[in-house]
């Protein structure tokens, strides 16, 4: 969907219907606005219903297909207020959920939920085989789950009922490069304001795994500062509210990655609050490489 302009909103009103009374242009205007809104709306369901059928087929180069179509649907609605509006309410209803169907499909890793067992095989019912997740896939799916959380705040809670944090961080733990960048992303996005998945997170130990990356000299050196962007967004932005859920995360860091590095990425997270994004992304991307250097001379 890339959310094009009708006829009757791209042609404008005429010159002769702007002499028109003041009233009568009002209303105008407003059927206007509301052919548009209606026609947005049928765009939204469309793209999410042809997207989500996709994403849910047996085979992954379909369900890559779905999820890319997804994506650039997400980036559009991204582009104003009231498509973003649009979209929250779409996720109200169970049939345009996308979180529920990430985690279903692509993101479901299991080898026991991919592949039957010899006895369903060959019982009398029908077995579906799904083909296994690509790196390729599973990148996509991580991307939309960052899109879909930041766009709409009550994803989180989906995602935290399928066990979003867990799913993840066996993601981050077993998957290549082409995987963990999207996977730290989307890590960030489903415990923003989520203290659910936060308190997952610190569950799982999340900060002993990043840690690992962090120090491990044979990984990409870009995994390595996308960790360190992790750990400034985290202690910046996830973490910065009053009475955390992860109450030891200032402790764990500076155990895991001495007292000098701890310090660095305290005094660093609070960076650009008075950039734009791209200044910001920029930044963020200095004060990580900044990270990255304290720890080599550690």
């Amino acid at each position: 969907m890339y959310l094009k302009k009708p006829l009757w909103q791209a042609e404008g009103l005429s010159s002769e219907s702007q002499s028109q009374s003041s009233s009568a242009t009002s209303a105008v205007e407003e059927l206007v606005n509301s052919l548009n809104t209606q026609r947005i709306y049928r765009e939204v369901t469309l793209a999410l219903r042809t997207g989500l059928r996709d994403a849910r087929a047996e085979f992954s180069f379909l369900r890559v297909r779905g999820l890319r179509n997804i994506l650039k649907f997400l980036r559009s609605v991204a582009e104003s207020d009231s498509t973003i509006c649009l979209f929250c309410h779409s996720q109200s209803l169970t049939e345009l959920q996308v979180v529920p169907v990430l985690f279903q499909n692509s993101l479901k890793l299991s080898r026991d939920d991919q592949f039957p067992n010899l006895d369903d095989i060959f019982s009398l019912e029908p077995v579906k085989i799904t083909s296994p997740s690509t790196d390729t896939e599973i990148a996509l799916a991580l991307r939309v789950l960052e899109g879909c959380c930041l766009l709409y705040r009550d994803n989180t809670a989906l995602a935290h009922k399928h066990k979003a944090i867990k799913v993840l961080m066996n993601i981050l733990s077993t998957r290549g490069l082409l995987v963990q960048g999207p996977c730290l992303d989307a890590l960030i996005s489903i415990m923003l304001d989520s203290s659910a998945n936060q308190m997952d997170f610190e569950a799982c130990h999340g900060i002993e795994k990043v840690a690992e990356i962090i120090k491990d000299k044979q990984v990409d050196e870009n995994i390595r500062i996308k960790c360190g962007e992790f750990l400034l967004l985290l202690i910046g932005h996830v973490n910065g509210r009053e009475r955390p859920p992860m109450l030891t995360i200032h402790e764990d860091i500076r155990r895991l990655l001495g007292e000098k590095t701890a310090s660095l990425i305290w005094a660093a997270s609070q960076f650009g609050s008075t950039l734009d994004p791209d200044q910001r992304q920029t930044a963020l991307y200095i004060q990580a490489r900044r990270v990255l250097e304290s720890l080599e001379m550690y």
